[in-house]
């Protein structure tokens, strides 16, 4: 099982929001029901991803998943590590 299409707009997304785009990386693994994306970016950008109440993680989370539906992947969890 594959999310490539959402693995590209995570990282695109994710860079447009960060001060330092390079400091971004995204790694893809598989679950038991889907796939994870553990997105990390550079020190001091995790608060402009996750944003006020956390609605910029949210946001993110929404768009990937979205995404999936073109890799056929209905279950992507997407998660901000430090």
């Amino acid at each position: 099982m594959s999310a490539d299409a959402a693995s590209r707009v995570c990282e695109f997304v994710v860079k447009q929001i960060v001060d330092n785009p390079d400091g971004v990386s995204v790694a893809q693994s598989e679950t038991d029901g889907g796939i994870r994306l553990d997105v990390s970016v550079a020190d001091g950008d995790m608060g402009r991803v996750s944003g006020k109440r956390r609605r910029g993680a949210s946001a993110i989370r929404t768009i990937v998943r979205a995404a999936g539906v073109d890799d056929d992947v209905t279950a992507i969890e997407v998660e901000f590590v430090d």
